[in-house]
Order: C-alpha cells, then structure tokens, then sequence
C-alpha cells in the first residue's frame, strides 16, 4: 500500500488548509483498515488529528475537532482533510497514514511540509 499527500504548502492565516491523500495498492474500504491524518511541528512530536475507518466512521482529535474534517471519496481511492482557521501554530508536516488493524500505522505517506504565513 502507497500513500501520496498533495496539497498547498503554503497557507495564510485564518483560511483553511485541504490536504488529499491518494491511496494505491490497496483500497481504502478494505476491511479493517484505518486512514489518520497525523503532523508534526519542526522539533515536536506526533500528533494525529483524525482517521476514518473502512467503514466511514471517523474521530477527531478533540483539541482540533471544532476545526477539523475528514472525508473520502472512494471512486478515487482518497481521504482529505480540512483544517478550518489556520494559524502560525498549524504549521507543521502532515501525514497520511493506513493502518491494517487499529492505528498499527503500517503505512506512510512521504508527509508535506504545510507553512501557515501571511
């Protein structure tokens, strides 16, 4: 399985921030599988914002979820996600992740460095 983020790597505060992730060689709906969006600040550790199961289902992050959304579109075999009001604090390389069971996070996107700046 191959995870590839695209998306604008430069964002001004207070817009909102769209990454896509483009699964391939597996399908995002397979059973049991996971998909999280997780970043990392420069110098910080990880930290996941969301996931959306196989199913549909989805969790957020509770300290993000007021600004947070996660969707698919199957058709296509991506998940996105959406980052309301961005500020400085968000900048930050974003993740994709699969995981085969119950965040294992077996798999990694490359990550996109994302700059919140005026």
């Amino acid at each position: 399985v191959q995870l590839q983020e695209s998306g604008p790597g430069l964002v001004k505060p207070s817009q909102t921030l769209s990454l896509t992730c483009t699964v391939s060689g597996g399908s995002i709906t397979a059973n049991y599988y996971y998909w999280t969006w997780i970043r990392q600040p420069a110098g910080k550790g990880l930290e996941e914002i969301a996931y959306m199961t196989y199913s549909g289902s989805t969790y957020y992050s509770p300290s993000l979820k007021s600004r947070t959304s996660i969707s698919r579109d199957t058709s296509n075999n991506q998940f996105s996600l959406e980052l309301k009001s961005v500020t400085p604090e968000d900048t930050a390389v974003y993740y994709c992740v699969g995981s085969s069971r119950y965040l294992t996070y077996d798999y990694w996107g490359q990550g996109t460095q994302v700059t919140v700046s005026s």
